[in-house]
């Protein structure tokens, strides 16, 4: 089959955006030595890079511009709710697709997402849903490419150091978030176990990572699966802590515009600790032990306790996880709202790890208390 790519009209960027800066910001340009593969990569785009590589958008200081971010309700529609649940026009179409664990993560071989039709992109959106994480090999993908497939999965949140040009693409690389962020060592590499972004209102939807220039071996990304996490409590257990709320913190801190000698700290939101997918309809675990501060109206002894048992749960159950080794020009697609994840640092610098992201926001998470669990809706033990 030949079918049609994917092409938002170029006229209408706020289509793709989930929120347009209001006003139009010096950028700063890296001067950082771009890795060959990445390059050509970029040339090829069409992308300048004369000015330097990356492009760093002015940096986001009070409390007021995070508001500024999502002064309302972001108009989202979930993709994956219309798809077909069999998914015949993607996996018709794939040579193969391969199941890396029982619980978590797919590989789909044989495609190219920037051929992908409205169709598939539907379903595939659903499939990300399901298993979390759905993973391409051998992928012809220009960051223009990336941007607009990924818009199709919702209104793209533009992140941090971009893509010349295309601020919607950010840039993952490991030496330039070394040495213009923070230093990882051997030690505390990076967040461990997280998803991003949830001090927003509405936090991240699907995201996708695509990485040209990676480690020869090492590097790997880990994914867990929320859906899994949630059934292995004890029924009663997840009675107690269904309808809970607790509050998470942003990565960066930012100063009140009113009392700036208060210093920086984090900004702060509240969401459900079990929350449900609008595509699946199964309650999902929605905590993570960098950016989820406390649980609303307990104890801070209590909420410590019951944290950290969540936090061991998603975190050291390997069987509700999936480990992903890197090739050039391999794309992952996750869904933020029923995973986390974990980049390995094993390689520690010594090569080079580069890639470019696109992410989505989704709906303000919400619990239903009437929901299945995954393991109900499949017809499994629970």
């Amino acid at each position: 089959m030949s079918p049609s790519a994917i092409d938002p009209p170029a006229a209408e960027p706020s289509r793709r955006l989930a929120y347009i800066p209001k006003k139009v910001v010096e950028r700063k340009f890296g001067d950082y030595e771009i890795p060959d593969v990445a390059r050509a990569r970029m040339e090829k785009a069409g992308i300048d890079l004369s000015k330097g590589y990356p492009e760093d958008p002015e940096n986001i200081v009070y409390r007021k511009d995070v508001v500024e971010l999502q002064p309302g309700p972001v108009e989202f529609s979930d993709p994956g709710a219309k798809a077909d649940k069999e998914k015949k026009a993607l996996f018709g179409a794939a040579k193969e697709v391969k199941h890396l664990t029982y619980h978590c993560g797919t590989e789909i071989v044989g495609l190219q997402l920037k051929d992908l039709t409205p169709q598939q992109l539907d379903e595939l959106s659903l499939l990300v849903s399901e298993r979390g994480v759905v993973f391409f090999r051998d992928q012809d993908l220009s960051p223009q490419q990336q941007r607009d497939v990924t818009g199709h999965f919702g209104p793209i949140f533009p992140q941090y150091a971009h893509v010349p040009g295309v601020p919607e693409v950010s840039v993952i690389w490991s030496q330039y978030f070394a040495k213009s962020i923070r230093k990882p060592t051997f030690r505390t590499p990076f967040q461990g176990w997280h998803t991003d972004l949830v001090h927003l209102k509405q936090p991240f939807g699907i995201t996708h990572l695509h990485y040209d220039t990676v480690p020869p071996y090492g590097g790997d990304i880990l994914w867990t699966s929320g859906y899994a996490a949630y059934c292995k409590l004890s029924p009663a257990f997840r009675k107690f802590i269904d309808g809970k709320e607790a509050v998470m913190r942003s990565g960066l801190t930012y100063l009140d515009e009113n009392d700036p000698e208060a210093g920086r700290q984090p900004y702060e939101e509240t969401h459900p600790i079990v929350r449900v997918h609008p595509a699946t309809g199964w309650k999902c675990l929605f905590v993570n032990r960098p950016w989820t501060l406390r649980i609303v109206g307990l104890e801070k002894a209590e909420s410590d306790m019951i944290l950290k048992y969540l936090f061991d749960i998603y975190e050291n159950t390997p069987d509700i996880q999936c480990r992903w080794h890197w090739t050039p020009g391999t794309s992952a697609i996750w869904d933020n709202r029923c995973t986390l994840h974990n980049a390995s640092w094993d390689y520690e610098n010594r090569v080079t790890r580069h890639g470019t992201r696109v992410a989505t926001v989704a709906e303000k998470p919400y619990f239903d208390e009437n929901a299945p669990t995954m393991r109900e809706a499949l017809g499994l033990e629970d």
